[in-house]
């Protein structure tokens, strides 16, 4: 149900931005705009969000007001896996 409005490529950044910034994310998740800002710096939300020990990308979506939905968030931009080398 997201919109047009978000472009994954542009990430977290596009996603704090519709969320209301840095400051606000930061009091919302209860972390620090230091914190927000890495995610920011990294283009990724930490390791976290994909073991199930947060929620940042359902507290992004539902302050970004129906921009974008938590789900698509984290498909955008989730970690790429590395390859290991078998010997």
């Amino acid at each position: 149900m997201g919109t047009p409005d978000f472009d994954s490529s542009l990430g977290v950044r596009t996603a704090v931005k519709f969320a209301g910034g840095p400051l606000r994310v930061a009091q919302h998740c209860e972390i620090s705009t230091s914190a927000v800002h890495k995610w920011i710096t990294n283009g990724r939300l930490p390791r976290t969000e994909y073991t199930g020990e947060t929620k940042y990308a359902e507290i992004l979506a539902e302050l970004s007001g129906g921009k974008f939905e938590a789900s698509h968030l984290l498909e955008s931009l989730k970690p790429m896996k590395v390859a290991t080398q078998r010997k």
